[in-house]
């Protein structure tokens, strides 16, 4: 397994910087009980929720279920990239300008997502359906991404911690562990992928090497879809997963529990 490991390494890397460019996230496996019940919350149409500019907004609300649907299927719709336009371009003032909407955002992000559009890079402006099985996981402390047969069976997944700024609504990302079918091979990586993938640099580590930590700029998400921005500007949708993909991708590390 691990003389497959740098083959693997390369494959994914390829796949995820033509994506996005991003690389990804650390923590065992517990369900996802929270997945429901934040979108639940955040559904709340009252005028002191966070989300009731959103919930106010028609034209919001169109756009979301234009993405929802392109998000579910996979096939991209006539209207996508401007419904995700609507979102992109409306962010800061109309949609997200408290710090407790940003807030609620960032906790509509947190679940198993499925990689299903993207458009490759920041000067296209139209979405193609992803051929691979790649997936992202947000909790409380994680970010995790990586390749997998289906949401059962993980081949290559990155774990480490992420940094959320809520002013600038951007998740940074750090790479600590490496996994294999669930089984964690971070001691057996060679020190060029580990050179190459950041693997076990922090925040402060990217500072000093006056380099920028990749991220991603969250622009919008529901109980159905998660829409962000890439490094190079490239835009991409995924759609939630029913099951939490850390027990697959993860093996068992320990998470702790996510209330």
């Amino acid at each position: 397994m691990v003389a497959l490991l740098p083959l693997l390494i390369v494959a994914f890397v390829d796949a995820a910087h033509g994506l996005l460019s991003v690389r990804g996230s650390r923590g065992s496996p517990t369900v996802h009980r929270f997945d429901r019940r934040l979108a639940a919350a955040a559904s709340s149409s009252t005028p002191t929720s966070p989300t009731y500019l959103l919930d106010e907004n028609l034209e919001y609300m169109q756009s979301m279920r234009t993405i929802d649907s392109s998000s579910v299927s996979g096939r991209p719709s006539a209207d996508l990239f401007e419904a995700v336009r609507y979102i992109d371009r409306n962010a800061n003032k109309l949609l997200y300008p408290t710090e407790e909407s940003k807030n609620s955002l960032w906790d509509r992000c947190k679940g198993s997502w499925k990689l299903q559009l993207a458009t490759g890079g920041g000067r296209f402006t139209t979405f193609k359906p992803v051929p691979i099985f790649a997936y992202a996981m947000i909790d409380d402390k994680h970010f995790g991404n990586g390749v997998c047969l289906n949401s059962e069976f993980a081949i290559l997944s990155l774990l480490g911690p992420h940094y959320f700024n809520s002013r600038t609504r951007q998740m940074g990302i750090g790479i600590e562990d490496l996994f294999l079918f669930g089984n964690n091979v971070t001691p057996f990586a060679p020190g060029f992928v580990s050179e190459g993938m950041g693997l076990g640099k922090s925040q402060d580590d990217y500072k000093a090497d006056k380099k920028r930590m990749p991220t991603f700029t969250m622009i919008g998400a529901s109980e159905k879809s998660l829409i962000a921005r890439g490094g190079t500007g490239g835009i991409a949708i995924w759609t939630r997963l029913d099951s939490d993909i850390r027990p697959s991708a993860y093996g068992d590390y320990e998470f702790g529990v996510y209330n």
